[in-house]
C-alpha cells in the first residue's frame, strides 16, 4: 500500500491522481476530511481505504507491514497565519510523529518541505543541507518547515530513504478551495471571468517594477511527477528544490492566463496588504542541479504550456486532475 497524507489537498489529491494514472489502486488517503470543497479533489478517485489523520498512527501500528511508501503532503499551508502554535502541531510535531514511525516500521518517506524555508533568499535558494541552520523564513509556516528539516538532519536514525521536498510556487488544478492562497492563475481566472479584468499587487521594492516580482512557478503535474520518481528510485535522501529552475514574473502568468481565456488583456495594479508586504519574497529561483544530478530527466512544462493546460482542461471545463 501506498499513502498518501494531505490526499484531500491540492498536491495530495493531485499525487492520488498521478499514482491512479500509473495503475496503483492500492493507496490509503489520510487527512481530516472536514471539508466538503476539499473532498472533491478526491472524487473519481480509485484508494483502498480513508484513514482520518489523527487515527493515522494507530492504523499504522496494525497496518505497517503492508505500507510500501509514506508520501506525507498534508500540512498546514497558510501563509498569512501567525499563531505559531497551529503549524507547531500540525507541520512540525505530527511530521516528527510520522518520521519515527518510518524509521520503526522500515517506511521510506518523502514529505512537503517548502520554498518558503528560504525566506527573502538572502542565502540564495540552493538546497544545500549546509545553509539550512542560516536560513530565515518570514512566517510561523516557513519557520515551522525549516525546523522540521533542521532537526531531520540532526537524527542518527533516519527512515532507509527519506527527502524532503522545497515546493516553490505550486499551481494547478485541484487548488479551488485554496482561497487566498490559491495560485495567481487561478486567481486571474475568477477575476476576469467575472470582471473582465485583472489585478495585481504592486510592487513596493524599488528594485521591482510592478508585476515583475519574480517567482518560480511549477504546474502540479511536474511536481507529482518528481514525487513519482521517488517512488521508485528510493535512494540520494536529503532535502531537494522542487521548482523549475525559471524565475518568472507575475505579468508573465497574467498573461499567459488571460491568452489561454482568448480574453483581451486588462491589467492593473493594487497594493500589496498590509499585513504580507513586509513578508513578501519578490525573488525566487530554485537550484535544480541537485535532482538532475541523481538521475531526474523528465522535462518541465514552461509557464505558457501548464498555464494554458490548466486553464484549457479544467478551468474553463471546471475539470479536476
Amino acid at each position: 500500500m501506498i499513502v498518501v497524507t494531505g490526499a484531500t489537498g491540492f498536491i495530495g489529491s493531485c499525487m492520488v491522481s498521478k499514482l491512479n494514472h500509473e495503475n496503483f489502486k492500492d493507496i490509503v488517503v489520510v487527512d481530516d476530511f472536514s471539508r466538503a470543497d476539499k473532498n472533491l479533489n478526491l472524487e473519481g478517485k480509485q484508494f483502498k481505504e480513508k484513514v482520518h489523520r489523527d487515527d493515522f498512527f494507530k492504523w499504522l501500528e496494525v497496518n505497517e507491514n503492508q505500507v510500501q511508501f509514506i508520501f506525507h503532503i498534508g500540512a498546514r499551508t497558510d501563509t498569512s497565519e501567525f499563531d505559531a502554535a497551529i503549524f507547531d502541531a500540525l507541520n512540525l510535531n505530527y511530521t516528527k510523529q510520522m518520521w519515527k514511525a518510518c524509521v520503526a516500521y522500515g517506511i521510506p518517506l518523502v514529505y512537503a518541505s517548502s520554498a518558503a524555508t528560504y525566506g527573502l533568499g538572502e542565502l540564495g535558494y540552493d538546497d544545500s543541507h549546509a545553509i539550512v541552520t542560516k536560513l530565515k523564513p518570514l512566517n510561523p509556516y516557513g519557520d515551522s518547515k525549516n525546523d522540521f528539516d533542521k532537526w531531520a538532519l540532526t537524527q542518527e536514525d533516519q527512515p532507509y530513504f527519506w527527502a524532503g521536498m522545497k515546493f516553490f510556487n505550486v499551481y494547478g488544478p485541484n487548488e479551488y478551495h485554496k482561497n487566498r492562497m490559491a495560485s495567481v492563475v487561478y486567481h486571474t481566472f475568477k477575476q476576469v471571468g467575472e470582471t473582465g479584468a485583472m489585478k495585481l499587487f504592486r510592487s513596493h521594492n524599488p528594485k521591482f517594477e510592478n508585476g515583475m516580482q519574480l517567482r518560480d512557478f511549477v504546474y502540479v503535474k511536474d511536481v507529482v511527477q518528481v514525487l513519482y520518481f521517488f517512488l521508485h528510485h528510493r535512494k540520494n535522501s536529503g532535502l531537494y528544490n522542487l521548482g523549475t529552475g525559471d524565475a518568472r514574473a507575475f505579468l508573465d502568468l497574467t498573461k499567459a492566463t488571460f491568452k489561454a481565456m482568448n480574453v483581451a488583456e486588462d491589467i492593473s495594479f493594487i497594493d500589496t496588504p498590509v499585513d504580507i508586504r513586509d513578508k513578501y519574497q519578490y525573488y525566487t529561483q530554485a537550484n535544480m542541479a541537485k535532482l538532475i544530478g541523481i538521475g531526474y530527466a523528465h522535462k518541465f512544462h514552461t509557464l505558457e504550456q501548464g498555464v494554458a493546460d490548466y486553464v484549457g482542461n479544467y478551468l474553463l471545463k471546471s475539470n479536476y486532475y
